[in-house]
């Protein structure tokens, strides 16, 4: 697939490049012109002796002095527009300051360098938004087993106002049965929980959670940061700085419903999810077969978060109005990645650093669940990326160069994990020795959320000492008091929780509580999720 042009890459080195060799060519046309017909000039008058020592200097004479002058205005037109160019991502920081700033800034502040996103699309919604009632435990839900995902016509059937290409973009997906959100389905959820580690206790606070959410939710569908506003009037504290990334905060509220098998067309919290889903096929950039979910402060971390929404849904419900919006958020994360080293960051073709990529091949793997085309080549350069940030192995893991840090460690194990890597490679188990005697943060929610996945994906001694202490304190430290904060959780200060609040604290931590169910284990006979394409 042919990947467009970067409408961001700097122009100004062709033009300035292509001025000087049209010069240089007209140049070298008049020196030849003058050689040719030197003998025929007639003799100067006196009139003309000003222009006899230009005459007296040779032909080569005059094309070096042509040239010299054409170089030194090219070196000033570089100087001048280099001086206006955009400043450079170059840090003095070191990989470690560098690391706890930008994880400081989770889904994240918004930088210096203008960025074009798409406006935020506020649709005059085509349903009963009335203020949302006070929802009782979940009933149970089913997930579709059978994701028919191979589809000669693709019916246009608008989910929400804004128009989707009318093409074809999933023509060559496979067909297969079964996908690895099963264990989201009411007659698998509660046999899992009690498998892998969760308790009556862990379940009543993901319901919690859940209403929680539903308090929160604004009159156009979406959720905010800055939580307060809506219903809430203020009276939950702890809001986020990142007030405008509608499209991040929306993921992370649907995230967890979709975690809990809670559906658009299924369970209690059906118009919720609809909502949701609603504001967010409305509120994307489209860019031909690509869609961008980019907000302010979100940049590719909200696209991520949007097209794990997106192929969730998809997958879970086979309902083919978010068919190509799915497909299309994929299609981004293609054009996105780094041509080179294969990674992603905050603008599409930048290099790569752990965190962006982390959500980036969440998506992607997501969407492969979902059978969308995920393009062997993107999944092969990622782990090329991992490759170039990694220690020993594989064991560790850096920011943008290799390193050893926690939270960047638990991501690329992760990725690592969906990659296809077995369970006796020397690199993973080294990295879970690692993680597991570090523990559960009592500040780092971002930590947890992926420390856990690999903790609990990786199993035995390591995934019981882990989620015995994890779950208990999640579920101790849950916001129960009999007022509108109930059901969410706003602790410590790590990674994310400056910027997306309580809101983001609350999203992270219900979806590790559902850990136990929200994906299928990886080492596992016929497991749904050891197929990621390479």
């Amino acid at each position: 697939m042919s990947q467009p042009q970067d409408p961001n890459q700097p122009q100004y080195d062709q033009q300035a490049y292509q001025q000087a060799e049209y010069q240089d060519q007209y140049a070298q046309q008049q020196v030849a012109q003058e050689q040719a017909h030197e003998e025929e000039l007639p003799p100067e008058s006196s009139s003309n002796s000003s222009f006899l020592l230009f005459r007296a200097i040779p032909s080569w004479g005059v094309s070096l002095v042509l040239h010299t002058a054409i170089l030194v205005i090219l070196g000033l037109v570089i100087l001048h527009q280099q001086a206006n160019s955009q400043p450079s991502m170059v840090s003095s920081l070191s990989t470690d300051d560098l690391i706890d700033e930008i994880f400081e800034e989770e889904i994240l502040e918004p930088i210096d360098t203008p960025v074009e996103v798409a406006q935020e699309v506020t649709p005059d919604l085509q349903m009963s938004l009335d203020p949302v009632e006070e929802v009782t435990d979940s009933e149970p839900v089913e997930v579709a087993d059978d994701v028919e995902a191979a589809i000669a016509d693709v019916e246009l059937v608008e989910f929400g106002d804004k128009s989707i290409p009318d093409v074809n973009l999933t023509d060559s997906v496979s067909t297969v049965t079964g996908t690895g959100l099963a264990g989201r389905g009411s007659q698998s959820r509660s046999q899992m929980v009690k498998q892998y580690g969760g308790t009556k206790e862990s379940e009543a606070a993901v319901a919690e959670a859940l209403k929680w959410f539903a308090r929160h939710q604004l009159p156009n569908g979406a959720w905010s940061f800055d939580h307060q506003k809506g219903q809430c009037q203020g009276r939950c504290g702890n809001p986020g700085r990142l007030g405008t990334s509608f499209n991040g905060a929306t993921a992370l509220a649907i995230l967890p419903y979709l975690g809990a098998g809670q559906t658009h067309t299924e369970g209690n919290y059906k118009e919720i999810v609809e909502r949701g889903l609603y504001f967010l096929t409305n509120s994307y950039k489209a860019e031909g077969i690509r869609g961008n979910w980019a907000d302010p402060g979100g940049r590719l971390y909200t696209h991520g978060l949007c097209g794990i929404v997106l192929c969730e849904a998809y997958a879970m419900t086979n309902d083919k109005r978010l068919l190509n919006a799915a497909q299309m958020a994929i299609n981004h994360i293609v054009y996105a990645q780094d041509p080179v080293g294969g990674g992603w960051r905050y603008q599409p073709r930048q290099a790569g650093d752990t965190s962006v990529v982390g959500w980036q091949l969440m998506a992607l793997k997501s969407g492969h669940m979902a059978y969308l085309q995920v393009p062997k080549l993107t999944v092969a350069k990622a782990s090329l990326f991992l490759d170039s940030v990694s220690l020993e192995e594989g064991a560790y893991y850096g920011y943008t160069t290799p390193g050893k840090r926690p939270a960047t460690t638990a991501v690329g194990l992760l990725c690592r994990m969906y990659l296809g890597w077995k369970k006796n490679e020397p690199g993973l188990e080294k990295g879970v020795e690692y993680l597991s005697n570090h523990g559960p943060s009592k500040t780092d929610m971002y930590f947890n959320y992926y420390a856990t996945q690999v903790l609990r994906h990786y199993g035995a001694e390591k995934w019981t000492k882990w989620n015995t202490e994890m779950r208990d304190w999640l579920v101790k430290e849950q916001s129960m008091a009999d007022n509108h904060m109930k059901g969410s959780w706003m602790v410590g200060n790590g990674h994310g929780a400056g910027a997306g609040g309580r809101l983001y604290t609350t999203s992270m931590a219900t979806m590790i509580l559902e850990v136990y169910y929200r994906h299928m284990p990886i080492y596992k006979t016929q497991a749904a999720e050891d197929d990621f394409p390479l």
